[in-house]
């Protein structure tokens, strides 16, 4: 899988970019502020729908563009996509309009809309068009950050892979939108309890069905990410395992009292369970019923998928809690090379490799090995300041292209 071209029209300090990419290696360089990064994240959000750094989509669009006196401004994103059997065209188009206003201040609307081989598309349908592994320094934040990155990972990452997942999930939010405004209610005006079973058991369906998916893609990405780790990166001293950690559990439960299994060995469980969804519907009902007084009191459902986490363990221990800096880093390493493997195995086809000034930040050993999965791929695209990081083997394999000003000159 590789991009052929990439259109960019009024996306982030790119006015206008029409860039034709190679297979193989391909080196952003030049200064910082140029936009190197713009063009990697314009990349991921046409794979995903989401950006890793804007916090909401109308940051995306050109600054000049957005503030001139046009009543509609489009941001356009197109990639031309080639796999082993077919070729599509992805475009997102990022449109803010202009609303009347007696006020002297502008008032604006914005949305977006998603094509697929030109015909206007959900924008779930998207996704699984193009497959990317992003590589960035904050990842270390898997680790340190919050749960929600961690689900927001999980989420994004089998969404790619995964349709049926995508759809479930997305539904799933939504029933859980609508039991919370039925809790609240119930709260607050004592009405409301005759439809929240109906909430309750759809919310039990698909969440039992997102729980199933989540413990198997956690299961076999810590086989890959294991198997990295250990023969590659460590050699042989030191294992890994990523530890799924569902919110199938309340505290002094009354399921099951003395064989239960521990928070810390649910993922195990739902893993052990797959094909038998029944038993994980039984369970999460159960603990539904029980929290139903303080999903009530708090106006939210504290049980389900929307509250997962899931964990590193070096050699048994919590790495975020007890590891060194450099064995973080190196647990990501293998979780993004893991990443590799996992969607390789699934689609047949390696993704396509965005990695953001990550190369800097390894040493020798790990940098070798990363760049060896690089020249094994169809097609990575890397973004630095200085090419001289780089090794004169991998640089002759390279397409190295400089980016100055939103302007990418191939060298």
């Amino acid at each position: 899988m590789h991009i052929t071209h990439l259109s960019l029209t009024n996306f982030r300090n790119y006015g206008r970019l029409e860039l034709a990419l190679p297979q193989g290696p391909i080196l952003l360089y030049g200064n910082n502020a140029q936009g190197k990064t713009n063009l990697l994240e314009a990349i991921y959000y046409l794979a995903t729908t989401r950006s890793p750094h804007a916090d909401n989509d109308a940051q995306l669009i050109n600054w000049d563009a957005a503030q001139s006196e046009e009543p509609v401004v489009v941001g356009r994103l197109v990639a031309n996509i080639a796999t082993a059997q077919q070729t599509h065209q992805l475009e997102m188009r990022l449109i803010q309009e202009q609303k009347p206003t007696i006020a002297r201040n502008r008032n604006f609307s914005f949305r977006r809309q998603a094509l697929l081989d030109r015909r206007k598309v959900r924008l779930m349908d998207l996704l699984g068009a193009m497959r990317v592994v992003l590589f960035l320094p904050e990842d270390i934040q898997l680790l340190t950050g919050s749960p929600a990155n961690r689900r927001r990972y999980m989420d994004i990452t089998l969404c790619q892979i995964d349709p049926v997942y995508c759809r479930t999930l997305s539904n799933y939010n939504k029933v859980l939108e609508q039991r919370n405004a039925v809790l609240r209610q119930i709260a607050e005006e004592q009405t409301g309890r005759d439809v929240l079973p109906i909430f309750t058991e759809k919310l039990i369906t698909l969440g039992s069905t997102v729980f199933l998916r989540r413990a198997k893609f956690l299961a076999d990405l810590s086989r890959e990410t294991q198997r990295i780790h250990y023969e590659t990166l460590t050699e042989g001293r030191e294992s890994i395992r990523l530890v799924y950690l569902p919110r199938l559990h309340v505290k002094r439960s009354k399921i099951s009292p003395g064989s239960d299994p521990k928070p810390t060995e649910l993922g195990d469980w739902l893993e052990t369970h797959q094909g038998q969804s029944e038993i994980v519907t039984d369970r999460f009902a159960k603990l539904l019923q029980e929290s139903l007084s303080t999903d009530i009191a708090r106006g939210a459902t504290t049980i389900g998928p929307h509250r997962d986490d899931w964990s590193f363990q070096l050699n048994g221990r919590s790495l975020g809690s007890f590891g060194s800096r450099g064995q973080q880093r190196t647990a990501i390493l293998a979780l993004k090379m893991g990443e590799i493997n996992w969607m390789t195995n699934l689609t047949g086809e390696r993704p396509i490799l965005l990695l953001d000034e990550v190369v800097a930040e390894l040493d020798e050993q790990r940098r070798t090995a990363l760049l060896s999965s690089i020249t094994e791929t169809t097609q990575a695209i890397l973004t630095a300041t200085d090419p001289g990081m780089f090794t004169d083997t991998f640089l002759q394999q390279a397409t190295r292209m400089e980016v100055e000003n939103g302007r990418v000159n191939v060298m």
